[in-house]
């Protein structure tokens, strides 16, 4: 299946998804552990919609499990950032 989707709407999105996991009062732990979570089902099942997330998956692909959670720390961060938090 394929995500079919704007890198800014993607990217929003998942910001959207961070900043509830604050409010809610989620730590950042846990929102990074939920991060590779849903990274790791996405890399799984579902094929990129456009050459940004291609990326991640090929960087995701080839990481190990640290990689893997570094680079979905880094995502959680850049779109709560974007978000202006």
């Amino acid at each position: 299946m394929e995500i079919d989707t704007t890198w800014h709407d993607w990217k929003k999105t998942l910001g959207r998804a961070v900043n509830t996991a604050e409010f809610l009062g989620m730590s950042d732990e846990n929102i990074n552990k939920a991060a590779y979570r849903v990274g790791d089902f996405l890399a799984a099942n579902f094929d990129p919609g456009n050459r940004e997330q291609r990326l991640l998956k090929e960087l995701w692909d080839v990481g190990s499990e640290e990689e893997q959670q570094s680079l979905a720390k880094m995502i959680a961060k850049m779109v709560d950032k974007d978000t202006g938090h």
